[in-house]
């Protein structure tokens, strides 16, 4: 007997509803996951929308809450479903792939067959799926997209920043955002996002003179169609947050102000009007009622993973409600037809972004910089501490530490110590050390290379003291494999050891991989400076590092004249000033 794809995933479907356990994403894709997101276009006017991604990047598994309280008016009503109540309220089919992902019921069987959720990579690829069946459609950003993470923490929000700017996002509003400060909001809406991203917030005003901080809204064209989408920030922000991190803004609802900003956009000639909103579902549905001239809210801040629009009543006709989920597990997709001049239809679906079924975006070509060479930010460098000498003891320290990490996800930096002891064989530092440090090297390189890893020597100024008119840095690179042991020098420390960069990289013969760019301040102590704010001729080291077959230049500064990634904003600001250095 022989069958074909379409057979056997329907006699894995057949099994699964009588009550088999398959574990497989073969499962997955005949319980009709590929089909979840065959959404065929309608309407006029496209609107995407994720919002409260708290700067998860990855897929997790995602359980939605069994509880959700709704008092007085609220209780049995949207979003305050779940469970069973869920499905029967939005006839969602029992033990379906979207009844896992929109209730808690049998989660940790159902999690094993469906597997994780969201994930940037993921959410990347349909987004530009809805956007080639989709012409002009726009991607909106409700807001906790900055805060949540550590890297995000660490670069005050910069990674999320330029991931979301990666995604395409078209526009904002906001609400953790502002504990990034005051300051540092305007930062990034000023220049990360000039003309990229609308961030807009009608209610966000100084608390002097009731000035706007940001634009009200932004005005679209979607296929002919004029669109405004008006901004909502996160009305009790200074309640939720400590007051200090804005003491110089109001928020609030303001929802007079918003009722005369839907009446200017409409009386600009807008067709369509949507609120891009961090309020809350409950507050949403209440705004509804009270502002005409809306057409859809789509909601963010209570994470409610709601799968239908909610129709609500106001005295100038139907406003529609949603709220997108959190965490990157959900993508909105809101169809609008538009007939003159006003909405006739819509179509509205949250989509589940399971990683299972949609492969993440392939990464962007690492293609060079117009100099040659692609430019790290922010490096974490791992160094190997190989203290013990003798080449047995050696490999079980480099053995042990590739065991900690995944092989093919880690760079490791071997480097001599200029201590008085070389670390590999007890010698002084001497020709004789240099040269047994080359082969040890070589040992650990192999060890490194097995296991999927590059070994690289990273260099400091004490290599380039001569030994008989050779400097220890070619000693050691003559006794070693160079399959094994590729160069990683570090341009400051090679001028700070006597030698001009440009013409000793030159000599390596292309084998640099790594390269540290760091700069060197025309002072007396020749301190270490941000990239463009010293004495080096960075056209030439770019020229020369083509050369050499540069894969990545690392900006490397062990010790800022400023906060530390403030250092590093003004040299990836600089090679990018100098044309040295892409990105978004």
């Amino acid at each position: 007997m022989s069958m074909n794809r379409r057979e056997f995933l329907q006699i894995l479907a057949a099994a699964s509803a009588a009550g088999f356990a398959l574990d497989s994403r073969e499962l997955l894709a005949a319980q009709g996951g590929q089909k979840l997101y065959d959404l065929p276009r309608f309407g006029n006017v496209h609107l995407l929308h994720f919002t409260d991604c708290h700067a998860q990047l990855m897929p997790i598994y995602f359980r939605e809450p069994n509880v959700n309280l709704g008092v007085a008016g609220a209780r049995g009503k949207a979003p305050h479903l779940v469970g069973e109540h869920l499905l029967k309220g939005f006839n969602i089919r029992p033990k379906s792939i979207e009844a896992h992902a929109f209730t808690y019921l049998d989660f940790a069987e159902a999690a094993k067959t469906y597997g994780k959720v969201g994930g940037f990579a993921h959410l990347a690829t349909l987004v530009k799926r809805l956007r080639a069946s989709r012409p002009g459609a726009l991607l909106l950003d409700g807001g906790d997209t900055w805060q949540g993470s550590a890297t995000a923490l660490w670069t005050k929000g910069q990674d999320m920043v330029d991931a979301c700017k990666l995604l395409g996002v078209d526009v904002m509003t906001g609400h953790w955002e502002f504990t990034l400060g005051a300051d540092r909001v305007k930062e990034i809406v000023e220049k990360d996002f000039a003309g990229k991203v609308d961030f807009v917030a009608q209610n966000v005003k100084t608390t002097d003179f009731e000035d706007p901080v940001f634009p009200s809204h932004a005005l679209r064209t979607i296929n002919g169609v004029p669109v405004a989408i008006i901004g909502q920030a996160f009305p009790y922000t200074p309640i939720a947050n400590p007051r200090y991190f804005v003491p110089e803004w109001t928020f609030g609802i303001q929802e007079q102000e918003l009722q005369k900003i839907v009446d200017e956009a409409r009386g600009k000639g807008a067709q369509a009007v949507v609120l891009l909103s961090h309020n809350g579902m409950d507050v949403d549905l209440k705004l509804a009622s009270r502002v005409s001239g809306i057409d859809a809210i789509l909601g963010g801040h209570t994470h409610d993973g709601v799968p239908v629009a909610v129709p609500v009543a106001n005295p100038g006709g139907t406003t529609l409600v949603t709220n997108a989920g959190c965490n990157g597990k959900f993508l909105a997709v809101m169809d609008f037809e538009v007939k003159g001049g006003k909405l006739a239809n819509h179509r509205y679906r949250l989509l589940p972004i399971f990683a299972d079924v949609l492969a993440p975006d392939a990464p962007r070509e690492r293609r060079p910089t117009d100099a040659g060479v692609a430019v790290v930010g922010i490096v974490a460098m791992v160094l190997l501490t190989l203290a013990a000498p003798g080449p047995t003891d050696v490999d079980t320290k480099v053995a042990k530490t590739i065991a900690a990490f995944t092989p093919g996800m880690l760079v490791v930096a071997l480097g001599l110590d200029a201590s008085a002891d070389d670390p590999f064989g007890g010698a002084k530092v001497t020709a004789d050390g240099f040269r047994r440090a080359g082969e040890e090297l070589s040992v650990i390189g192999a060890a490194l290379k097995e296991a999927g890893i590059r070994g690289t020597y990273h260099n400091h100024a004490f290599e380039y003291e001569e030994y008989n008119g050779r400097p220890g840095y070619d000693i050691l690179f003559e006794a070693a494999d160079r399959e094994n042991v590729k160069a990683e020098p570090d341009v400051y420390w090679m001028r700070y050891g006597g030698v001009d960069p440009v013409e000793y990289m030159r000599g390596l013969s292309r084998s640099i991989p790594l390269l540290h760019i760091k700069e060197m301040a025309g002072d007396a102590e020749r301190s270490m400076a941000e990239i463009g704010e010293g004495v080096f001729d960075w056209q030439a080291i770019f020229a020369a590092a083509r050369e050499c077959g540069v894969e990545w230049a690392i900006v490397e500064q062990d010790i800022c004249q400023r906060p530390p990634l403030e250092s590093a904003r003004l040299s990836i600001e600089n090679l990018r000033r100098m044309g040295l250095a892409s990105g978004a």
